[in-house]
């Protein structure tokens, strides 16, 4: 069993940056997708970006040249570094890690809010 640990959440004013940490306990034996996804109140979650263990990343055009996903396999550590904050980006924020296939499994994190304000 795998569990996933957010932290980096805040308070910032619209402009500012926050960094979200996630680190998985427990072993990801095979290749994977770890990611982050965000709920506003009142909305559907959505991707924000993920990136696979090989580095490929994809980002959710609404986030594209203002967030970064990085992550460290040996740590099995996913980061997200969110610079020019904007009010619309307050959501409570969700790690995942994902593969599809053989071995397959689906981890989500507990969440950690993000507040933007104006």
């Amino acid at each position: 069993q795998v569990s996933l640990v957010e932290s980096g959440g805040g308070l910032v004013q619209a402009g500012g940056s926050l960094r979200l940490s996630c680190a998985a306990s427990g072993s990801l034996y095979y290749t994977n997708t770890m990611g982050w996804y965000r709920q506003a109140p009142g909305k559907q979650r959505e991707l924000v970006a993920t990136i696979t263990t090989g580095g490929n990343s994809n980002y959710a055009d609404s986030v594209k040249g203002r967030f970064t996903i990085s992550r460290d396999n040996a740590k099995n550590l996913v980061l997200l570094q969110m610079n020019s904050l904007k009010p619309e980006d307050t959501a409570v924020y969700y790690c995942r890690v994902t593969r599809l296939g053989y071995g397959s499994f689906d981890y989500w994190g507990q969440g950690t809010q993000v507040t933007v304000s104006s």
